[in-house]
This record gives structure tokens, C-alpha cells and sequence, in this order.
């Protein structure tokens, strides 16, 4: 079992590089081949629907960065078989659309290949038990969802919005994984399942707030909660597959699944509800508003979605049980529904050739499927009996009547609701009723594969509120015992009687078909929503970004100006700032007594060197410099003789003679000498030159007065022989002992030595010299 859900997890990613060879072996099936493996996946995780349903929960661990602690575990209970059946059932469902909606696209192959990363990842997400192991997978969903909704790289807008959520999801990314280090510092343990039995200890840490805080954005970013929640909307410029999968099932609701998984560690901190409660209901009001002054179809029901996820939200933060369950509940029905309509929706634009919620209507006789389909969801989405929505938000008005101050969390559900039963009628009914509005195309059916999936959904949503004893032991109530330990059941119900409940559901979804038929009205009336943009936080990401870009350009032109000099200054004095603030914390000795000990020959040498190092810095002639750059060389190779290194000095001597020559060769070719600084530039870099030099002596005068055991000297004469069969302990410790190391710096040297080349063969070319050169 352990190693099958490995397999489970890992399988997107295996079968992701095949995608465009089984597209173009496929044809025009392939979605149906490419909806098998979702399809897999379901059956395998809903074998385990009636064992987390008695509450068993199964844990796989195999060792993966051990040096860091870290392994690759896995945990499957109520919550995680809840979401990994939407992701993998939505997933087939998607799947069998894509491959009819993208069959002409000559990228089918690539969209399924990214489609399947997303899949593997967003499994990792749910599934995974360790801190480290949540937050690659949950970075690995934000760059394979920046890759879909940038699919169609080709346009601005598309570039513009896979950019936005791939900025605005990774800057959560990062807070995240600080939080979930620092978690698991305060718990003693990465194990999501350890942690959440140890929340006493964490709420009493002093970073308690700050834990709580960085989760919180990492949640927030990815659930698109204000004010965050603009990027959402703005990604719809991806293709209706991916706005079904992502943004209406999956991804999205990432943030929730954290925030529910990592509930009972804040279990009864007064934090946890100060933040989600007032956050959500925010959320909530300002995607309900927003989504009315909508005409696009698909950013209407993003603007839901927002709305949606700070319901999910709000009710996490009331934490109460029939709070969980209602969040449970509303997760499972949107999930459903929402899919359905973000999949009508492309079936609208791929027939009618729009999805503008005006140019639509009495499409219903020339697509009746596609007509029941949209019914079937709008109806559990404006939260009508028996459907699992109508469920779902009694459930949320019982919930948030016995919360603290429940005139405000309920009317704040309240107006949400009323805008949900709206935009339901906008997608599921008008496009389909009325009189015919002309489109771009003649409108008919769509295929079976398009169709079946957004069918599918609609009934599974009818079927479950039909069955909400069901629904409740396998699905709903095995997630609410994992986010709320102790529960062993939901109380989930179509009929509980007349009641406040079920008079709150009939008033809003009058209330919502009176805004329904007088929608341009309201529309205009809310206009004033979309006159304040200037100050609405999607430009605050646009002012953020662009200031980014002007620091970046301002540092580019410092750091990365195109001048060498500029480069190994900057390096240099790095260097210098660095090493030499930390010898200024060291009590250092340098051992200056040892000068005594120089003989007046070793001196003299040590004269030459210097002389001649001022001669190549200082001679106006290349070939002065080059000489002068030799007998630098070659007093080395003397030091080293006088130091009983012949090997070396061997070594020294060949290579500065083989350089002397290749640069006599090539400074022939070379141009004049040009001065390009001036004599205060040149005393600043004399200045830290000789700063360098000064800190660099002081280094190895240091080094060298420390009394220390050499223990490499044993090791490579006890060793030299018996390990390497070789005698010379200098060529063996090139060779053998730093092969690596002395492979490298063949490489650097035969780098260098193309370098030359190019530069060149660049000159004959400039110079259109065609003429063959014995160099």
C-alpha cells in the first residue's frame, strides 16, 4: 500500500513527458487515454473511502534528504482522500474535455504534459506529511500553473496574468515555508500529523505570532483572499480547461486544505479567529460585489470563486463543528458546481463564439444538454433543494447564527448568497432562455466529450444532496474528524424542519432572482466599483512591480555596467568588507617575530618578484609587460625550489614558459594601449589593490603562525603509495587525491584557450581576412 501511493503521487510526473507522444498517437481520443490515468487514481483513492470513513488514517515514510532530516512521507485520512478524489475525478473530467476542446491545437500535447505536472503536484500538496515535502509540492503547483495559464504564450494578456499568479503565489511560497520551519522548531517535529497534537506547545512559543502570520500569507495567496484575491480573476485568460481545474476545484483551494489541516494546532486561539473571520468575510463581500458588474462569463464566476474561498475562510475561523462541517460541505458542492459552469462556459465560447454574458440566449433549443448540464449547476450553486449546495448553505447560515456577534457573519453569508444565485441565473439560465441572440457562429450541441463532463458534475451534486446520509459517512464527515479531532460524525441533512435555516435559504434565493431579472440595473448601480480600481490592490501590484523593475534596472546599471574593472572591484572589495570584518572579531596573530628568519637571498628574490610585478603594471610596451609578467613566474618557481618543491618548481616553470610564449603570440594581435580611466580612478583602484594585497598577507602570515597538527602530511605519505601505486606524492595528490579539482582547471584553461580562439577568428572576420594563418 506504501509504495502504491507513492506511485499515485509520482505518476504525473512520470507520465507527463510521454503526453505529446500519446497525443499524436492518440488523435482525436486522446483525451480519453489521457483521462485514464485521473481516472486510475480515482479508483485507487476511493478503495480507501469506507477505512478513513472508519477512521483509520495510513502514513508512508521513505528516507529522501536524510543529511537534512527530511523524508518523503505521505498521509491519507478524511481530508486528504477528500481532496485527492476531487483533484483526480475532476481531473478525468477535464481531461475528456481538453482533448475535444484542444483537438486543432497544435500544442495539445504540451497542454496535457503541464496539465499532469499540476496534477502530480497538487496530490503532493494534499497528501503530504512533512513540512518540506508540502511546500516543493506546493511550489511545484505555482510553476506548472504559471506554465497553463500562460498556455497561450503568444498574447500579452496571458504572459501579463501567469506572471501576476506566479509572483503573487511564490512571494506566499516563501513566507510559507518560513512559517512551516518555524512550526516545526516550535512542535519539534515537520510531521504535519505530529504537529497537529502539539499545539499547546507552539501557541506557547515566542514565535508563535510570527508562525501564525507567514502561514497565513502562504494560505492567503494561494486562496486568493483579499487582498490578494485580484490575481485570480486576471488568470481566467488561461483556457477553460485550466480555469475548470485550477481555479474552480484544485488550486484554489489549496489554501483552504492548509489552513484546515493545520486548524486544530490553533484550536481555540482567540488569533484564529481574529484574523479569518473579518479576512473571509471581506473576501466574501468583495467577491460577491465584483461579480455583478461582470459581462465575461468566465470572470463572473471567478469573482464567485473569490467569494466562495472567503466563505470557506470565514467559516474556519468561527472553528465551531458545525462550522468545519458546513466548510466541508460548501468545499465538496462548489467544487461540483463550479467545475460544471466554468466547463458550460467554454462550451459557450467554443460554439457560440462568445462568452459575454449580453451577446447570449435561447441557446437552450439548439443545446439542450449543454442547456440541463448548466441548469443542473446553477441550481446547486444558487443553493436550491434538493441539490448538495442548498445543503451546504444551511448548514452555513445554522453555522454562523451561533457564532459570536451572528448578525454579522450571517448577513455578510447572506449578501454572498443573494450575489451566488444572480450569477447562477446569469450562466446556467439566460444563455439558454429568452429570445435568440445572434452570435459569431451558428450555435448547435456540443460533442459528447464535451458535455459529459460538466453533466457529470451536475448530477454527482444533485445525487449527493439526494444522499446526504452518504455523503456525510464517507466524504464529509472523515474530513471534519480530521480537521477537528474527537467528531466522529456530521449531521448533515436535506430536511430539518421549518426552521430560521430554511427561511434565510428561501429569502436569498428570492432576493437573488429579483437582482437575477433586474441584473442591468444593479450592474449599473455597482459601476462605481469599477470606477475605483485606481486604488484597488491590483494596482498596488502594478505600482510594486514596476518600482521593482526601476530598482533593478538602477542596480543592473551599477553592478552589471559591461566593464570588467567595475566587476573585479566590486568582488574585490565584497571580499575585503567580508573577511576583514571578521578578522576584526578574531584575536589574530601574524607571527611578525618569524621575519628575522628571511635569508638575504630569499629577500632579494622577494625583490625581484615586486620589482617586476610594478614593471607589468606600469610599462606602457605589451611585450615589457609580458617579460616582466615572466620573471613574476619564474622567481615563483624559485621559491618553490628554495622550499624543497622541485615538482612544483618543475610544474611553475613549464607552464609560465608555455604562457610567456602564447602571450608573445598574441599580443601582436592585439591594439594599442588605450587609457580609459583617470589618474583618480587609477589611485582608487591602486588603493584597494594594495588594500587586497595588504589583507591577503595578513591572511597567510596568519595561516601560517597557527600551530597545528598537519595531518595531511601523514595521510598522503602513508597513503600515496597503498591507495594510488604511486611514489611521487605531488603528482599523485593532482592526479588522484584532487583529479576533480586539477579537471577543472584543465577545463578553465581549455575554456580560456576556445575564448582566445573566438576572439580571433572574430578579427579575421571584422576585418573580412579570409587568409589562412600558420599561428
Amino acid at each position: 500500500m506504501s509504495s502504491m501511493m507513492l506511485w499515485a503521487v509520482l505518476s504525473g510526473f512520470i507520465v507527463a513527458p510521454a503526453a505529446p507522444w500519446l497525443c499524436r498517437i492518440s488523435g482525436k481520443r486522446g483525451g480519453w487515454l489521457m483521462a485514464s490515468l485521473p481516472a486510475l487514481l480515482t479508483l485507487y483513492f476511493a478503495q480507501y473511502v469506507p477505512r478513513t470513513a472508519a477512521g483509520e488514517c495510513f502514513i508512508f515514510k521513505t528516507p529522501w534528504a536524510s543529511a537534512a532530516e527530511v523524508s518523503l512521507s505521505f498521509s491519507l485520512d478524511g481530508l486528504s482522500v477528500l481532496f485527492a478524489l476531487l483533484i483526480s475525478g475532476i481531473g478525468t473530467l477535464v481531461c475528456i474535455y481538453s482533448g475535444d476542446y484542444l483537438k486543432d491545437h497544435p500544442q495539445r500535447g504540451r497542454f496535457f504534459c503541464t496539465l499532469f505536472l499540476f496534477m502530480g503536484s497538487m496530490l503532493g500538496v494534499v497528501l503530504a506529511d512533512h513540512g518540506i515535502v508540502l511546500f516543493v509540492f506546493w511550489e511545484l503547483t505555482s510553476i506548472s500553473s504559471y506554465l497553463l495559464i500562460g498556455f497561450d504564450h503568444r498574447r500579452e494578456a496571458a504572459r501579463s496574468a501567469a506572471l501576476q499568479a506566479l509572483l503573487v503565489t511564490g512571494a506566499g511560497g516563501l513566507a510559507l515555508l518560513a512559517g512551516l520551519i518555524l512550526l516545526g522548531q516550535a512542535g519539534g517535529s515537520m510531521e504535519l500529523s505530529t504537529l497537529v497534537h502539539r499545539g499547546e506547545a507552539v501557541r506557547s512559543h515566542p514565535l508563535h505570532l510570527a508562525i501564525f502570520l507567514l502561514i497565513l500569507v502562504g494560505a492567503f495567496t494561494k486562496s486568493a483572499q483579499f487582498p490578494f484575491h485580484f490575481w485570480l480573476p486576471n488568470a481566467m485568460e488561461a483556457p477553460t480547461p485550466v480555469s475548470t481545474y485550477l481555479h474552480s476545484a484544485t488550486m484554489v483551494k489549496a489554501g483552504i486544505y492548509l489552513l484546515a489541516r493545520l486548524a486544530p494546532i490553533w484550536e481555540g486561539a482567540s488569533i484564529w479567529s481574529q484574523v479569518l473571520i473579518p479576512v473571509g468575510g471581506l473576501t466574501l463581500l468583495t467577491g460577491a460585489a465584483l461579480a455583478l458588474v461582470q459581462t465575461d462569463l468566465k470572470r463572473l464566476l471567478a469573482y464567485t470563486t473569490v467569494s466562495a474561498l472567503g466563505i470557506m475562510t470565514l467559516l474556519l475561523g468561527i472553528g465551531s463543528v458545525s462550522a468545519l462541517q458546513a466548510a466541508t460541505a460548501f468545499l465538496l458542492a462548489h467544487a461540483l458546481y463550479k467545475g460544471a459552469l466554468f466547463l458550460v462556459v467554454g462550451i459557450l465560447d467554443h460554439e457560440a463564439g462568445t462568452r459575454e454574458v449580453t451577446e447570449l440566449g435561447g441557446l437552450g433549443g439548439a443545446m439542450p444538454v449543454t442547456a440541463l448540464a448548466a441548469a443542473l449547476a446553477a441550481l446547486s450553486s444558487a443553493g436550491f433543494p434538493p441539490f448538495l449546495g442548498f445543503l451546504a448553505k444551511e448548514g452555513m447560515y445554522s453555522a454562523t447564527l451561533q457564532a459570536p456577534g451572528a448578525w454579522l457573519p450571517t448577513g455578510m453569508v447572506l449578501l454572498a448568497s443573494v450575489s451566488f444565485v444572480a450569477a447562477a441565473g446569469l450562466v446556467g439560465f439566460k444563455p439558454f432562455l429568452g429570445p435568440k441572440i445572434t452570435a459569431s457562429r451558428t450555435p448547435h450541441e456540443a460533442s459528447f466529450s464535451l458535455w459529459i463532463g460538466p453533466l457529470t458534475a451536475g448530477i454527482l451534486g444533485l445525487l449527493l444532496g439526494l444522499m446526504p446520509g452518504a455523503a456525510s459517512e464517507y466524504l464529509i464527515g472523515p474530513a471534519l474528524s480530521a480537521i477537528h479531532p474527537g467528531t466522529v460524525s456530521s449531521t448533515l441533512a436535506l430536511w430539518h424542519g421549518f426552521d430560521i435555516k430554511l427561511l434565510l435559504s428561501g429569502t436569498v434565493f428570492l432576493l437573488g432572482t429579483a437582482v437575477y431579472f433586474h441584473w442591468p440595473r444593479v450592474c449599473r448601480g455597482l459601476n462605481f466599483l469599477n470606477a475605483s480600481g485606481g486604488f484597488a490592490p491590483s494596482r498596488w501590484y502594478a505600482f510594486g512591480l514596476e518600482a521593482l523593475l526601476r530598482v533593478s534596472r538602477f542596480q543592473t546599471r551599477i553592478l552589471q555596467s559591461g566593464h570588467l574593472h567595475l566587476y573585479l572591484l566590486i568582488v574585490i572589495l565584497t571580499t575585503i568588507g567580508l573577511v576583514g570584518a571578521s578578522l576584526l572579531d578574531h584575536d589574530v596573530h601574524v607571527g611578525l617575530g618569524r621575519w628575522k628568519d628571511i635569508r638575504p637571498h630569499e629577500a632579494i628574490l622577494v625583490a625581484v618578484i615586486l620589482a617586476a610585478t610594478v614593471m607589468v603594471v606600469r610599462s606602457p610596451s605589451r611585450l615589457t609587460a609580458v617579460v616582466a609578467l615572466g620573471v613574476v613566474g619564474y622567481g615563483v618557481a624559485m621559491i618553490f625550489l628554495l622550499f624543497s618543491a622541485p615538482d612544483l618548481a618543475m610544474t611553475q616553470l613549464s607552464i609560465e614558459t608555455l604562457s610567456v610564449i602564447l602571450l608573445v603570440l598574441v599580443i601582436f594581435r592585439l591594439p594599442r594601449y588605450s587609457s580609459y580611466s583617470n589618474k583618480l580612478e587609477r589611485m582608487r583602484d591602486a588603493g584597494v589593490a594594495l588594500t587586497a594585497g595588504a589583507l591577503m598577507t595578513a591572511l597567510i602570515l596568519a595561516a601560517t603562525a597557527l600551530q597545528r597538527e598537519a595531518r595531511l602530511v601523514d595521510f598522503f605519505a602513508k597513503n600515496t603509495l597503498e591507495l594510488a601505486q604511486g611514489r611521487n606524492v605531488v603528482n599523485v595528490i593532482l592526479v588522484d587525491f584532487r583529479g576533480v579539482d586539477t579537471l577543472g582547471e584543465i577545463t578553465v584553461l581549455s575554456v580560456a584557450a576556445i575564448g582566445v580562439y573566438a576572439l580571433l577568428k572574430l578579427k579575421d572576420i571584422r576585418t573580412n581576412d579570409t587568409t589562412p594563418r600558420n599561428d
